[in-house]
């Protein structure tokens, strides 16, 4: 039972690794979004069930991708982590009590909105101007995209008011 069970978690190391490079490097995902997930949850269970069996490159324990070549590259001050999905009942419980349990809190109030598929970024201001835009990359470093970012019109170049001296925002951008 054991070596099926390594088996299997082998090659799911190896399909996640292959969409990871299709998605991440070529721009051109073989599976959709939902398969992947699929495939990444069955191993993530696998690997809570046979702690021992895991692997100490597992797709699991990275976030993105390595930053492509073509672009400059930014390490970020903190790193750009990922929340990790819930396909259940008893995993959106637990991510509740893990958040609850870190902010000493009894219960917590959530905004909840459908998943859209983007670019995680993250953009940096400086005394209210637009100074830096960077992808999530490998989590510590990304890459650069500031002169991406500055072609959307709904994102403010310069802040308005009284902005703080520094300011980081993380979130999607989608089409």
């Amino acid at each position: 039972m054991s070596k099926a069970i390594e088996k299997r978690m082998r090659e799911l190391e190896m399909l996640l690794q292959r969409y990871n490079q299709e998605y991440y490097l070529h721009d051109a995902p073989s599976v959709p979004d939902s398969e992947y997930d699929r495939l990444f949850h069955e191993l993530s269970a696998l690997e809570i069930a046979h702690p021992t069996l895991k692997s100490p490159d597992s797709p699991t324990l990275r976030v993105g991708a390595t930053p492509l070549d073509k672009f400059k590259t930014v390490r970020h001050e903190k790193p750009m982590l990922s929340l990790a999905n819930a396909f259940t009942k008893e995993d959106l419980e637990a991510f509740i009590k893990r958040i609850t349990d870190k902010l000493e809190r009894a219960s917590v109030s959530f905004a909840v909105e459908p998943k859209l598929d983007g670019l995680a970024v993250s953009l940096r201001y400086e005394d209210g101007l637009l100074v830096q835009a960077a992808t999530r990359g490998d989590g510590q470093v990304g890459e650069d995209v500031t002169h991406n970012v500055r072609t959307i019109r709904a994102l403010p170049l310069k802040l308005s008011g009284k902005p703080p001296k520094l300011l980081e925002v993380r979130g999607e951008v989608y089409m």
